[in-house]
């Protein structure tokens, strides 16, 4: 069952950002002073005394946007006003009455849903009469809000509990997999969003840098729920205005939250530095990965598939196990058969073996190749292994001395126990531990 929506609209710099991270109770949306910042809409799940709702932030209406992007802008806040089970009208009791407020004014009267207004910035008692100006926007008596303090904002979830009713009652299912699309700007992230949802959930535009916020959008798939997470385009930190960076922190968190990431890669131009650094990022976390290489509709004619993977593996080696995928974004050329190596990526990382099936995998790698030599007066054994966690596969080997764990043969073991076990596409976390000690090392 869908959850019921609300969404926030107003003009810019009214605080709908800010209103959306209080009422879900952490940082979602972008906050900066500057308008026009938030673009797409950007949606959470709320819970209040156990009603739940999506919760969607939008763009102002009315951006003047640097890249001209107020058409895609306005067309995105229509749509999120047609998909509202509740609206709240965001005005800024500081401004007072403006021309847009008005203008939103005469917008959301063609709304059927239930609208709350709700003055914002009322930081202080001798704020709230000044909220009285907005009864004639034509929508009754504003609620008193501040986002960035918190007043009020118990009361506006009451009121939408009240608003929403029974429809709110039930819990939202549980995604199957949290998927985070990752990639260089203007690699394809959110026109693969769009095919993922079957819809124009996300701003596409030939510029560079229009995704800001990190966008969870939930889709289903053959009767099962997914989220899908939209970041920024990634550049050369050198190159980074401040709005950029703080996208990149939102995207560096939705790779540490996803349960598998799509690495997206632009068959039209070579690999750069900023697309080694993202692999060595998703390496670093662990996470199971996906290379899906877009726009191949346009490269076919340049390199075949078979010469393009082992570009990508001999420019990336670190990541040659990751399974590699060609996609169109555009037409949706492959999308599913990309979903579904994830998927199955995602079974790989949770998969669970047993203790003997793991030494006995443990004693042929040591049969083929055993430690190093002594190393001084020591001598390294492994005694034996068991699994002690998933997403990572994460395997504890009991051994005499720790330390003496070259990083080459440890990269030997890793790779061995994913030919051997059910583990071949994923990253593997391995721990060294004295078999008499309580503390482990991680090599």
């Amino acid at each position: 069952m869908a959850l019921p929506v609300v969404v926030i609209v107003g003009r810019p710099n009214v605080g709908k950002s800010s209103l959306l991270n209080a009422l879900a109770g952490r940082m979602i949306s972008i906050v900066d002073p500057r308008a026009g910042v938030t673009r797409d809409r950007v949606s959470t799940v709320v819970e209040h005394r156990d009603h739940y709702f999506e919760l969607t932030d939008t763009g102002g209406v009315g951006i003047v946007d640097a890249d001209h992007l107020e058409e895609h802008v306005e067309e995105q806040i229509r749509y999120a006003i047609q998909c509202a089970d509740v609206v709240i009208f965001l005005v800024d009791v500081r401004d007072g009455v403006t021309a847009l407020d008005c203008a939103v004014g005469t917008l959301l009267r063609r709304c059927v849903q239930p609208l709350i207004l709700v003055a914002n910035k009322v930081d202080v008692a001798p704020l709230e009469p000044e909220a009285a100006q907005f009864v004639r926007l034509g929508y009754g008596e504003p609620l008193c809000v501040s986002a960035t303090e918190g007043h009020g904002c118990r009361e506006l979830l009451g009121r939408i509990n009240e608003l929403l009713g029974s429809t709110a009652d039930a819990k939202p299912e549980q995604p199957l997999m949290r998927l985070a699309l990752v990639g260089k700007r203007n690699a394809g992230k959110s026109t693969l969003v769009n095919a993922l949802a079957g819809e124009e959930r996300m701003i596409v535009s030939e510029t560079p840098g229009t995704t800001r916020d990190a966008v969870d959008v939930r889709f289903e798939r053959d009767g099962r729920m997914f989220v899908a997470i939209d970041t920024a385009g990634v550049r050369k930190k050198s190159r980074m205005q401040d709005i950029e960076y703080y996208s990149y922190t939102r995207a560096l968190r939705s790779i540490r939250r996803a349960d598998v990431v799509m690495f997206l890669v632009d068959a039209t131009v070579p690999i750069s530095d900023v697309d080694l650094k993202l692999g060595r990022t998703i390496l670093d976390e662990y996470k199971p990965v996906v290379i899906a290489v877009n726009k191949w509709d346009l490269a076919r004619g340049r390199a075949d598939s078979t010469a393009y993977g082992e570009y990508l593996t001999q420019i990336m080696p670190a990541l040659d196990y990751a399974p590699i995928t060609f996609i169109t974004a555009k037409t949706g050329r492959n999308v599913d058969a990309a979903t579904d190596v994830a998927l199955n990526l995602h079974r790989q990382a949770h998969s669970r073996v047993t203790t003997g099936r793991l030494n006995a995998a443990l004693e042929a790698i040591l049969q083929e190749r055993g430690p190093s030599p002594k190393r001084g007066t020591k001598t390294l054994k492994v005694y034996y292994a068991t699994q002690a966690a998933v997403a990572p596969p994460t395997i504890v080997f009991f051994c005499n001395h720790p330390g003496l764990v070259s990083d080459n043969y440890r990269r030997f073991m890793e790779n061995r126990l994913r030919d051997i076990l059910p583990f071949r596409e994923v990253p593997l976390r391995l721990l060294f531990r004295a078999r008499h000690e309580s503390r482990t090392r991680e090599t």
